[in-house]
């Protein structure tokens, strides 16, 4: 069993698929068929570790297919999922890789910066371990360079130890913040040139930084610089004393493998038309090509990286696409059997749109009321605004191209804009917006179908 770096944490490894739900909950109004379908997923990762017998190694992620409009909630799932279970999250367009070989990038690609992201996710944790540590190195350098070390190593008298806590004190108050100390620093040697496709170096597994740096080596110079901005330069260098590099590419590795989330998007996108219907060369065959490409990765594969090999077998994929156009049949049959759940999700209409303004906990009402807050401002928005900021939106969606829940930040942003930008000089205290207020900022808007296009 693979030990997990401390970073996903026992209470997110613990959540039952209930208590996933209710997460999302928190943040993202209904599809409660897609919630349970990725919670359920989430669960079973974790039950997987916990498998003991030989069977662990055939049980293998169910990737899921959601299916539904922009703006119903695909992405937030997803995302907000890896957060809940504290894992590295990487969102990609299919149709980044529609050309292949000429314009696009290679699907691998996706791989190795979902295992740069589980690497800097395990990094920043063992930084908070050691930050107290470092701040402290840091801390006696400065301390050195305002008394000079030798002289604290010949004289050990009680005044230079009451110099040196006065020093300290003035240190952590910030009244040092302004003179000026040397430290040393490493400088760069490597010319500023593109030599090599870097995305070929990392399909070979070789790091360019490295190459080149054994090749043009760096070296140290002493730089003056206000205590303020050593601090930082100092607190790096220390940092980087206390940790292991090689331990964290390693943990990082095993966190991208066995919890990595990739959700890639557009999927309907690289559909295409079906064998022998495309008339020949043309994109049809280019998106074919992207969805064979993708499917190794999907059935579990070993991708090379400057930073290692990492192998996707237990990567949960959750690929999405409104399928206006295309249909999931049109994916290569291949393609559709690595996909076994298929979720589709609801429009969002009226109900749904008073609810996100004012029930998640990053609500957009509850933003602006945050942001206004600053100014000295108490937004009190009432129910007859929030209906009519709903009924507005649905519209919108209803006449022009539907985004879904997207439409309530381009009309709050409008509403909001007057406000927004009078607030410094406004007096202070309560202002209400209520149903008339936002009438007379949207209606001539919401009514005209071509500036309603234009402006929202």
């Amino acid at each position: 069993m693979v030990n997990l770096p401390s970073i996903v944490e026992e209470e997110s490894k613990d959540l039952t698929p209930r208590e996933i739900v209710d997460r999302l909950d928190q943040y993202i109004i209904g599809q409660d068929e897609a919630k349970r379908s990725v919670a359920i997923a989430l669960r079973n990762r974790v039950r997987r570790q916990k498998v003991e017998s030989e069977i662990k190694d055939e049980i293998k992620p169910k990737n899921i297919l959601m299916i539904g409009p922009t703006g119903v909630g695909k992405t937030e799932i997803s995302r907000r999922l890896a957060r809940v279970a504290r894992a590295p999250f990487l969102k990609v367009e299919a149709t980044k890789f529609t050309e292949v070989g000429y314009m696009g990038r290679d699907v691998e690609s996706m791989i190795r910066d979902l295992m740069s992201r589980g690497i800097e996710m395990v990094r920043q944790a063992e930084v908070k371990k050691v930050e107290e540590e470092a701040h402290e190195m840091v801390e006696n350098r400065i301390l050195d360079n305002l008394l000079p070390t030798e002289e604290a190593k010949e004289e050990r008298s009680k005044s230079l130890e009451r110099t040196r806590d006065k020093l300290k004190r003035k240190l952590r108050q910030g009244d040092l913040d302004e003179r000026y100390i040397e430290v040393s620093v490493q400088q760069s040697n490597v010319p500023q040139v593109e030599v090599f496709s870097n995305q070929g170096m990392d399909q070979m597994g070789i790091d360019m930084g490295d190459v080149m740096g054994n090749m043009f080596p760096s070296k140290k110079e002493t730089k003056r610089v206000k205590i303020k901005e050593a601090r930082d330069l100092l607190f790096d260098q220390e940092v980087d004393k206390l940790l292991n590099e090689q331990e964290i590419k390693r943990r990082g590795r095993e966190l991208a493998e066995e919890s990595g989330i990739i959700f890639l998007d557009e999927i309907d996108k690289i559909a295409g038309d079906r064998p022998g219907e495309s008339g020949g060369e043309g994109p049809g065959v280019s998106r074919q090509g992207v969805q064979r490409d993708i499917l190794p990765l999907l059935e579990g594969s070993t991708v090379r990286s400057k930073q290692g090999t990492i192998n996707t077998e237990n990567i949960l994929f959750i690929t999405a696409g409104a399928f206006n156009v295309s249909k999931p049949s049109d994916l290569i049959p291949e393609l559709q059997g690595r996909l076994p759940i298929r979720v589709e999700l609801d429009s969002l209409g009226v109900g749904e749109f008073k609810r996100i303004l004012t029930e998640p906990r990053d609500a957009l009402v509850k933003q602006y009321k945050a942001l206004l807050d600053v100014e000295g401002l108490e937004l009190e928005f009432t129910e007859g605004a929030i209906d009519e900021i709903a009924r507005s939106s649905a519209r919108l969606n209803e006449n022009t191209e539907n985004i879904g829940a997207r439409r309530l930040e381009t009309v709050m942003e409008k509403l909001m804009e007057k406000i927004s930008f009078e607030a410094p000089e406004m007096e202070k205290g309560q202002k209400e917006i209520d149903r008339e207020y936002v009438k007379d900022k949207l209606e001539k808007i919401v009514e005209d179908r071509d500036l309603s296009r234009y402006i929202l």
